[in-house]
């Protein structure tokens, strides 16, 4: 592979090496990978929305397929951070993952259906780029309806499973011929456009045909001036608005410092403390100290 080709864990770039025609035995072996059973056939659905939405954003980069035994599997790639609470429990992308599924599950048409214990299985697959289960070392987390205590299965006919391709960095130390198919796929999302890494993405491509196709597409998509194009353009939107998120966090914190600092010094007032010492105490100015004594 060359050196300047775009990164295959960016969203859309996943979609399109995913979609493309050529790929179906790709997407069918990496679906494989992770559900645990031969695919031997798989149908793209569509999951574009409407022109007119406004509620969403435009292009969705989530692969919605159907595979041989009628269950339904959507893939995507989490390329960038989701804004979460701060106490990192990343409660959002658990809950876009989660309102996939259901969603997904809940589409198959209700004409005919007779039993609901004869529904199709569905599956929810997301790729991530950062760490979501900082306690675990397995870079592979699945999840299930089971009973809190007992373990007891529910219900196996939905399933969502996370592949944090932070968590790495000792899988792609190992030789090519120790790793797992899903391995190989992981290492050539995470790594492909990574120049220190390229001697064993190169390793890991040719051990399978299915991921020399991948690479060929990944290929053909960076050298494509106006995915090029999309992709810089995509990228700017992106580090902007996380600016603009940091710069406004920034503000809140500064807004909220100084809050705290006439708080501090009204209560040092009332204790009668000096002006100079109040000035020293909460790096307030002389006048604005002065400004909250005439308010007390």
């Amino acid at each position: 592979m060359e050196a300047d080709i775009l990164p295959p864990s960016d969203d859309r770039v996943f979609k399109l090496i995913l979609t493309s025609p050529e790929a179906k035995q790709a997407l069918m072996n990496l679906i494989s990978c992770v559900i645990g059973r031969t695919v031997v056939d798989v149908v793209l659905l569509p999951n574009e929305l409407a022109p007119g939405d406004t509620e969403e954003k435009a292009e969705r980069f989530d692969v919605n397929c159907k595979i041989d035994d009628g269950s339904q599997v959507n893939l995507e790639m989490q390329a960038s951070y989701m804004v979460e609470d701060l106490d990192g429990q990343h409660r959002n992308l658990k809950g876009k993952s989660v309102y996939y599924l259901t969603d997904l599950h809940s589409s198959q048409p209700a004409k005919g259906l007779r039993r609901y214990d004869r529904l199709a299985r569905s599956y929810q697959i997301t790729f991530c780029s950062y760490t979501i289960f900082p306690n675990t070392q397995d870079y592979v987390n699945s999840f299930s309806m089971r009973h809190n205590v007992t373990g007891e299965l529910l219900s196996d006919a939905i399933s969502v499973t996370f592949v944090e391709l932070s968590k790495l960095g000792e899988v792609v130390k190992k030789p090519v011929s120790d790793m797992t198919a899903l391995d190989k796929w992981s290492v050539f999302f995470q790594y492909a456009p990574d120049l220190e890494h390229r001697e064993i993405v190169n390793k890991v491509i040719e051990s399978e045909e299915v991921l020399q196709v991948a690479g060929n597409l990944l290929m053909s998509i960076s050298k494509n001036e106006r995915e090029r194009a999309i992709y810089r353009s995509r990228r700017k939107f992106q580090t902007d608005r996380q600016s603009d998120l940091a710069t406004a966090e920034d503000n809140g914190k500064q807004i909220g410092r100084a809050e705290e600092k006439i708080e501090i010094a009204r209560n040092a007032l009332q204790m009668k403390m000096t002006v100079a010492d109040i000035v020293r105490l909460t790096g307030l100015t002389q006048a604005e100290v002065e400004n909250l004594c005439k308010e007390i």
